[in-house]
């Protein structure tokens, strides 16, 4: 047989040897790095973003930043939004109470509508429409909240009638709901000075009522 026949023979030599030696001790320094320093700088990740309000939570958290910076007022005032819908639906009403306030939450189930005005009224009497019936609700004063260019028939199958046990807010009534306008009647004990305002995400309107 000759030489050139015989099958190669691989030899590793103590380069090869010493090599895998260096990769092991170097494997094994990094993982006593991990363990003495557990609260090393990692590289960020996305994070999912927290979830938004449920509509069942009347407290509105994310109002207070907005709210303790809003003056209360006693007089008329409109809250206006350009590029309304032809019709905002109404698709939840929440009432909570708060140190200092009550609070009153409209939501809609998409856009602003196009006005809001807030008007506070001497009385808790109510003239409903389109009867013309007067509609007299608990607490000695009132304020109305008439939202031009909504409904609260398409997107809402709630109560229409909200009494409550609290200091300022004593009731709430839909006092209108007809041909795109809807009138809410807040019926008031003691001051009926207010603020108002919106909030996106979803779009709702925020009326409190002053109690100190």
């Amino acid at each position: 047989m000759n030489a050139t026949d015989t099958p190669a023979t691989f030899r590793h030599g103590p380069l090869y040897f010493a090599g895998v030696a260096a990769l092991l001790l170097g494997a094994v320094a990094l993982g006593a790095l991990f363990l003495v320093h557990p609260n090393r700088a990692l590289t960020p990740v996305a994070q999912a973003p927290a979830a938004s309000p449920t509509p069942s939570q009347a407290d509105e958290p994310a109002a207070a930043p907005v709210a303790s910076v809003m003056p209360f007022q006693c007089s008329a005032s409109t809250l206006s939004a350009t590029g309304a819908p032809a019709v905002a639906a109404i698709d939840a009403v929440r009432t909570g109470s708060h140190p200092g306030y009550d609070r009153l939450v409209v939501q809609f189930s998409g856009r602003q509508p196009g006005s809001i005005e807030l008007r506070p009224q001497p009385t808790s009497k109510f003239l409903g429409s389109p009867r013309g019936d007067t509609i007299t609700l608990a607490g000695g004063q009132g304020l109305v909240a008439l939202v031009r260019g909504a409904d609260m028939h398409t997107a809402y199958s709630g109560a229409r009638a909200f009494k409550t046990g609290y200091p300022g807010l004593r009731e709430t009534r839909v006092i209108e709901d007809f041909e795109g306008q809807v009138m809410l009647g807040l019926g008031v004990a003691g001051s009926n000075c207010y603020r108002a305002f919106i909030l996106g995400n979803p779009v709702r309107l925020v009326v409190d009522i002053q109690t100190s």
